[in-house]
């Protein structure tokens, strides 16, 4: 029985990677956003989230974190001001980029935009009044990709916390400013982020355009 389970177990987990697989950026990216789950397991001060398996999280100050996979590390922001103050501006798609598009779904938007940075791609992508940036190799882009719009969606505001926080004026002391509406697009750019939160370390591969 055990021996059937495991094989059931498995079984799934090849299907969803060979959906994953299958699927274009499109396709997972609006799937992700049709999802509507109420499972968190990852709470802040006016907020919380769900943090898919495999990831963990590394460093947390404010509302800059800094997620791991066991390749990868995804740097997230989440922006309770511009969420306050229901801050909207639209998103104009970059014909030079890779990848670019506006997203919205049931009143939450954003973008996705993706980057050629030496050999590796830069993933930014605004959703729900948070960001999320990751560097990867261009065979992991999907997967980083549903990883990233499931913590962007899944993000779910306390509107009373997030008042009180505003009304102390907490968010002054915030050690790093971000502007989650702008694209970095270049690795000039991303250079300056990291030398806030530190260096990439995985390996080079060459680039091509994403399909």
């Amino acid at each position: 029985m055990k021996k059937i389970i495991l094989a059931l177990f498995g079984l799934i987990l090849v299907c969803g990677c060979t959906n994953i697989n299958n699927s274009s950026i499109d396709e997972l990216v609006e799937e992700r956003m049709n999802v509507n789950s109420n499972i968190d397991n990852e709470y802040r001060t006016g907020y919380k989230y769900y943090l898919p398996k495999g990831l963990n999280i590394i460093t947390q100050s404010d509302y800059n974190e800094k997620i791991n996979s066991d390749r990868y590390t995804y740097y997230l922001y989440v922006d309770i001001v511009s969420y306050y103050n229901k801050v909207k501006q639209d998103y104009k798609p970059n014909s030079k980029a890779c990848y670019s598009k506006a997203l919205e779904h049931n009143k939450k938007y954003g973008y996705l935009e993706i980057n050629p940075v030496n050999d590796k791609y830069l993933v930014e992508i605004m959703y729900n009044y948070a960001k999320i940036e990751v560097i990867v190799k261009k065979e992991d882009l999907k997967i980083t990709i549903v990883n990233a719009m499931s913590i962007l969606n899944s993000i779910k505001y306390n509107n009373n916390i997030i008042k009180n926080v505003m009304g102390e004026n907490v968010l002054h002391n915030k050690e790093t400013e971000m502007n989650i509406f702008e694209t970095k697009k270049t690795e000039s750019n991303f250079i300056h982020y990291e030398e806030i939160y530190g260096q990439y370390e995985e390996e080079t591969h060459d680039s091509d355009l994403i399909d």
